[in-house]
């Protein structure tokens, strides 16, 4: 099947090019049309790439394609065909035509998501939520954490008076709650939080006795008041102990 042969209307790229709507550009570094060809087979689903070798005269010799798994390749041939026809006017022997298949190929945003979500999912203690609801007393507020480690889910509930201070202490208190109860080999205790102003914003400081072994340690995190200071104190006990849980994770 040659692009310039004397069917063009049937088999031919020249042919294409001169019908209504078809690119005329291009013409002296592409004169048998292999470029639009290869550009329009990467638009078909499933194919990554496309090769289109031609002979000196223009005539079709290959078709090589290289598409995802999970794909019939008869199906793939025969895409191939029909969008070679239907948009250049080409016919192209089914025989011409090779199908090679790879694994799953994503793109790199999505690759990236991965790769920080499995990044997240190895760290030692991750946070799974907080939920703050009113005491059982007037002007009292309950509040509970859920952390999870190593796909254990725990939960520890607080109850404090409802001022800024006693709430921010009562998160970090629920925080060191859960992980001690999650981390079996050490234990951790609660020397302090409280909300500390620093260029021109809050900032929750908190102090945690690790023990481990024959070792004890005063660990210290902070975390930008954002969506509130509680969550805040939260994230400020996970800053201060992340680092120090990891290295007593089992391996």
């Amino acid at each position: 099947m040659a692009f310039n042969s004397a069917k063009q209307s049937e088999t031919g790229f020249q042919a294409a090019r001169t019908t209504p709507g078809s690119i005329s550009g291009g013409e002296a570094t592409d004169p048998w049309g292999v470029r639009r060809a290869e550009n329009l087979l990467t638009t078909l689903e499933g194919i990554l790439s496309a090769r289109v070798v031609t002979t000196p005269l223009g005539e079709v010799s290959e078709v090589h394609i290289l598409a995802q798994s999970g794909l019939a390749p008869k199906q793939l041939v025969r895409n191939i065909e029909s969008a070679l026809l239907a948009q250049l006017g080409l016919r192209v022997d089914h025989r011409k035509i090779s199908i090679a298949q790879t694994a799953d190929v994503k793109p790199i945003e999505a690759l990236e998501k991965e790769a920080v979500r499995s990044k997240s999912l190895h760290r030692a203690i991750l946070f799974e939520g907080m939920q703050v609801a009113p005491g059982k007393r007037a002007h009292r507020i309950s509040l509970s954490v859920s952390l999870s480690y190593q796909g254990r889910t725990e939960t520890a509930e607080e109850e404090s008076s409802d001022t800024p201070r006693s709430r921010v202490e009562a998160a970090a208190r629920a925080t060191v709650m859960v992980l001690d109860r999650l981390l079996e080999d050490s234990s951790v205790a609660l020397e302090g939080a409280k909300i500390v102003p620093a260029f021109d914003r809050d900032f929750v400081f908190v102090a945690v006795q690790g023990l481990g072994g024959r070792e004890s340690l005063v660990l210290t995190g902070s975390a930008q008041v954002k969506e509130s200071a509680e969550r805040a104190a939260v994230f400020a006990v996970l800053d201060a102990t992340n680092r120090w849980t990891e290295l007593r994770r089992p391996r």
